[in-house]
């Protein structure tokens, strides 16, 4: 007789980056990312994801220096394979770290990271992440040879993007 398997434990993971892309379109300090952080906490959110882009359009410095200093859960830092931003997750060594691609003229991360393609240099990026102690995570597109890639990199975890498969069964929805 078999018996069912338990569910696995699932987790929230709260994105604050909007909180904060609205406060900068409206100027001044509110709504605070912090404050945020503080209520998806209150509401049983396991972890905060805040993404640190090179333009600063969303989150800041700042925010990550608050956030750091004030959760007491897991931060998930999302950010580009740069010198500055490994620079930033060394300094504040975060739970947890996610690299994905940027480019300036999105309003949001469209794509995955191409690691088949830059396999070496996101290798070396990631290692002293991941000896600082941070969890690290790769934003990939639901492909196998970037799923491959991100495992001969080192990574703990991939994030796939699945916006585009989403959208093209939704849509065939429609067609029915």
């Amino acid at each position: 007789m078999s018996h069912p398997q338990k569910p696995a434990y699932l987790r929230l993971g709260v994105n604050i980056d909007h909180v904060a892309t609205i406060r900068n379109a409206r100027g001044g300090r509110h709504p605070d990312p912090l404050r945020a952080a503080h209520l998806a906490v209150e509401a049983g959110a396991d972890g905060i994801t805040a993404h640190l882009r090179e333009d600063r359009r969303h989150i800041s410095d700042a925010d990550i220096e608050a956030l750091m200093a004030a959760l007491n859960l897991p931060l998930n830092f999302e950010m580009a394979a740069t010198d500055e931003m490994q620079a930033i997750a060394l300094r504040h060594r975060p739970h947890a770290v996610c690299i994905v691609p940027e480019k300036r003229e999105e309003r949001t991360t469209e794509g995955g990271l191409e690691v088949a393609r830059d396999e070496n240099r996101l290798a070396h990026f990631i290692a002293p992440l991941a000896e600082a102690g941070c969890r690290v995570s790769i934003f990939i597109a639901a492909e196998p040879a970037q799923i491959e890639a991100a495992a001969r990199i080192g990574a703990a975890v991939i994030e796939l993007l699945t916006y585009y498969r989403l959208w093209g069964y939704l849509l065939s929805l429609l067609y029915i």
